[in-house]
Protein backbone atom coordinates (compact mmCIF):
# COMPACT_ATOMS: atom_id res chain seq x y z
CA UNK A 1 0.00 0.00 0.00
CA UNK A 2 1.30 3.55 -1.08
CA UNK A 3 2.56 5.87 1.64
CA UNK A 4 -0.40 8.54 2.58
CA UNK A 5 -0.71 11.82 4.20
CA UNK A 6 -3.74 14.21 5.19
CA UNK A 7 -3.79 18.06 4.01
CA UNK A 8 -6.25 20.27 4.94
CA UNK A 9 -6.82 23.79 2.55
CA UNK A 10 -7.15 26.06 5.50
CA UNK A 11 -10.71 28.50 5.66
CA UNK A 12 -7.90 31.71 4.52
CA UNK A 13 -7.40 29.38 1.39
CA UNK A 14 -11.03 28.12 0.85
CA UNK A 15 -12.09 31.95 1.14
CA UNK A 16 -10.14 32.76 -1.85
CA UNK A 17 -11.05 29.66 -3.92
CA UNK A 18 -7.49 28.58 -3.92
CA UNK A 19 -8.57 24.48 -2.66
CA UNK A 20 -8.34 23.34 -6.53
CA UNK A 21 -5.43 25.19 -7.20
CA UNK A 22 -3.31 24.17 -4.32
CA UNK A 23 -4.49 20.02 -4.34
CA UNK A 24 -3.72 20.37 -8.31
CA UNK A 25 0.14 20.84 -6.98
CA UNK A 26 0.26 17.06 -5.34
CA UNK A 27 -1.64 15.66 -8.56
CA UNK A 28 1.46 17.02 -10.53
CA UNK A 29 3.97 15.42 -8.61
CA UNK A 30 2.33 12.44 -9.63
CA UNK A 31 0.10 12.00 -6.15
CA UNK A 32 -3.74 10.22 -6.05
CA UNK A 33 -6.05 12.23 -4.00
CA UNK A 34 -7.68 9.16 -2.44
CA UNK A 35 -10.31 10.75 -0.38
CA UNK A 36 -11.36 14.17 -0.30
CA UNK A 37 -14.07 16.17 1.74
CA UNK A 38 -15.00 19.83 2.60
CA UNK A 39 -16.65 20.84 5.75
CA UNK A 40 -16.51 22.77 8.88
CA UNK A 41 -14.66 22.00 11.84
CA UNK A 42 -16.45 22.23 14.84
CA UNK A 43 -14.42 23.55 18.40
CA UNK A 44 -14.69 19.84 19.59
CA UNK A 45 -12.64 18.45 16.46
CA UNK A 46 -9.87 21.27 16.06
CA UNK A 47 -9.15 20.46 19.84
CA UNK A 48 -8.84 17.26 19.32
CA UNK A 49 -7.12 17.36 15.68
CA UNK A 50 -4.48 20.49 17.53
CA UNK A 51 -4.18 18.51 20.59
CA UNK A 52 0.01 18.38 20.35
CA UNK A 53 -0.02 22.10 20.77
CA UNK A 54 -2.77 22.26 23.78
CA UNK A 55 -0.46 23.91 26.16
CA UNK A 56 0.96 26.22 23.99
CA UNK A 57 0.02 30.32 24.03
CA UNK A 58 -1.43 30.24 20.35
CA UNK A 59 -3.62 26.60 21.39
CA UNK A 60 -6.82 29.40 21.57
CA UNK A 61 -6.01 30.65 18.59
CA UNK A 62 -5.59 28.02 16.14
CA UNK A 63 -8.60 26.80 17.19
CA UNK A 64 -10.72 29.98 16.40
CA UNK A 65 -8.92 30.07 12.97
CA UNK A 66 -9.52 26.72 11.97
CA UNK A 67 -12.87 26.35 12.70
CA UNK A 68 -13.90 29.73 11.51
CA UNK A 69 -14.88 28.92 7.73
CA UNK A 70 -14.98 25.69 5.35
CA UNK A 71 -11.91 23.46 4.78
CA UNK A 72 -10.79 20.60 2.78
CA UNK A 73 -9.53 17.89 3.38
CA UNK A 74 -7.87 15.15 1.16
CA UNK A 75 -5.98 12.04 2.01
CA UNK A 76 -2.95 11.96 -0.88
CA UNK A 77 -1.34 8.73 -1.50
CA UNK A 78 2.28 7.90 -3.26
CA UNK A 79 5.85 6.77 -2.74
CA UNK A 80 7.48 9.02 0.32
CA UNK A 81 4.36 11.10 0.56
CA UNK A 82 4.54 12.58 3.44
CA UNK A 83 8.34 13.92 2.76
CA UNK A 84 7.77 15.05 -0.50
CA UNK A 85 4.71 16.92 0.71
CA UNK A 86 6.41 18.77 3.69
CA UNK A 87 8.52 20.22 0.61
CA UNK A 88 6.10 21.04 -1.94
CA UNK A 89 3.78 23.17 1.36
CA UNK A 90 7.17 25.15 2.41
CA UNK A 91 7.97 26.31 6.17
CA UNK A 92 4.91 27.27 8.75
CA UNK A 93 5.29 30.97 8.20
CA UNK A 94 4.92 32.28 4.54
CA UNK A 95 7.45 34.50 5.12
CA UNK A 96 10.00 32.02 5.62
CA UNK A 97 8.65 29.88 3.05
CA UNK A 98 10.50 29.71 -0.21
CA UNK A 99 8.52 31.03 -3.40
CA UNK A 100 6.57 27.81 -5.44
CA UNK A 101 5.54 26.12 -2.28
CA UNK A 102 2.09 26.37 -1.25
CA UNK A 103 2.93 28.53 2.02
CA UNK A 104 5.34 30.93 0.02
CA UNK A 105 2.97 31.50 -2.66
CA UNK A 106 -0.75 32.00 -1.17
CA UNK A 107 -0.01 32.37 2.40
CA UNK A 108 -0.31 35.57 4.63
CA UNK A 109 0.32 34.76 7.61
CA UNK A 110 1.31 32.15 10.52
CA UNK A 111 -2.30 30.80 10.69
CA UNK A 112 -3.43 32.02 7.53
CA UNK A 113 -0.54 29.99 5.13
CA UNK A 114 -2.87 28.28 3.50
CA UNK A 115 -2.40 24.41 4.23
CA UNK A 116 -2.54 21.86 6.96
CA UNK A 117 -0.33 18.61 5.91
CA UNK A 118 0.59 15.99 8.51
CA UNK A 119 4.29 15.78 9.90
CA UNK A 120 4.74 11.78 10.39
CA UNK A 121 2.63 8.78 9.84
CA UNK A 122 1.81 9.09 13.64
CA UNK A 123 0.08 12.30 12.70
CA UNK A 124 -1.27 11.00 9.94
CA UNK A 125 -3.05 8.22 11.85
CA UNK A 126 -4.36 10.38 14.37
CA UNK A 127 -5.44 13.33 12.23
CA UNK A 128 -7.12 11.05 10.13
CA UNK A 129 -9.05 9.85 12.76
CA UNK A 130 -10.32 12.92 13.83
CA UNK A 131 -11.27 14.41 9.69
CA UNK A 132 -12.60 11.08 8.23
Amino acid sequence: MAEQTLVIVKPDAVKRNLAEEILSRFKKKGFRISKLKTFNFTVEMAEQFYSVHSSKPFFGELVSFITSGTVTAAIIEGDNVINVTREIIGKTNPKEASPGTIRGDFGTGILENSIHASDSRESFDKEVNVVF
